[in-house]
């Protein structure tokens, strides 16, 4: 019936992001899972809480899928509880915290899913918010793939005391925060309106991919070379409209004049050389969100490229 959205068929969107809380108890898997019941459409997530961990929980939906090698590679905030084994002086607190900033070696624990092999990551900030008797709240921003647990424990050795965490949120993952997020229940809420004929709230919580992609450098590219692009294409100078700055070998967002997302690129050359050329290949697409055919065929097939 036109009008209404069909409860047999999938809702109507190619693709976006859900930023979702996370509550305790079931997996990441799990709760993806249920988002892709809801919305009757392929999902993903961005980086896997643990059972017992809350919070921000970055679902793609569709082609957005895409997205994960980018989404999954950003870095995380976190709120923790921490319980100390014995009673240690607030000043001594602050100071080891602040040995635990910058580059750590940590070696994923024996129930992860990945090889137990040494790691390096950066713990860019560890504020000390609260502590009371032997808890400490502390709130942790690093970089993706840093395991909080194992450094609580880390951090309760440097101290003497010895520690484990007790709770753990996730309050930030890449652009996305609380503000951002919604729960199952809202999410089945407003997936039941839309059914009803209503999918203003559910169009209010699908972000749409671009929003996870303002911090890299936009490279607007004409009509004529979008399709080429579509097709797996190097982009020569001439299919380029405007750009902001970017170096050699940066990830780019290429989009068109009229501002919808085609596609991510790799830099080929710098902004600066691209500036001074007529001619010449500048970016390699990597990951491709336009159908081919959304645009007109504009470009001719030479060499072992795709000119515009």
């Amino acid at each position: 019936m036109a009008g209404k959205a069909d409860m047999t068929q999938p809702f109507p969107f190619q693709g976006g992001l859900i930023v979702i809380d996370k509550p305790r108890g079931p997996s990441s898997h799990q709760v993806t899972a249920w988002v892709g019941e809801i919305l009757q459409t392929r999902v993903g997530h961005a980086g896997t809480l643990d059972p017992g961990v809350s919070g921000v929980l970055t679902v793609m939906i569709g082609k957005a899928v895409r997205l994960a090698p980018l989404l999954l590679s950003e870095e995380k905030e976190y709120v923790c509880l921490i319980r100390l084994h014995r009673d240690v002086a607030p000043p001594r607190i602050r100071e080891i915290l602040a040995e635990f900033t910058g580059r750590i070696y940590q070696r994923p624990p024996r129930k992860s899913a990945v090889a137990r092999n040494l790691r390096i990551r950066v713990v860019h900030e560890i504020d000390l918010l609260d502590a009371l008797d032997r808890y400490l709240l502390i709130r942790v921003r690093c970089d993706a793939g840093t395991y909080v647990r194992s450094l609580c424990h880390h951090i309760g050795l440097a101290l003497g005391s010895g520690a484990h965490m007790v709770e753990l949120r996730r309050i930030r993952s890449g652009h996305f925060d609380e503000t951002s997020a919604c729960t199952l229940h809202d999410l089945e809420d407003a997936a039941s309106a839309a059914r009803q004929g209503n999918p203003e709230v559910l169009k209010s919580l699908i972000l749409s991919p671009g929003a996870a992609l303002i911090s890299l450098p936009e490279v607007v590219i004409r009509d004529t070379a979008v399709d080429a692009v579509c097709h797996g294409a190097l982009l020569a100078r001439p299919g380029l409209s405007r750009y902001d700055e970017f170096k050699k070998g940066e990830t780019v967002v290429l989009t068109s004049i009229q501002g919808e997302l085609v596609a991510l690129g790799r830099t080929l050359i710098s902004s600066k050389e691209a500036g001074l050329l007529k001619n010449g290949l500048v970016i390699s697409p990597s990951t491709v969100f336009m159908d081919p055919g959304t645009y007109p065929r504009g470009w001719k097939k030479r060499d072992h490229a795709l000119s515009p």
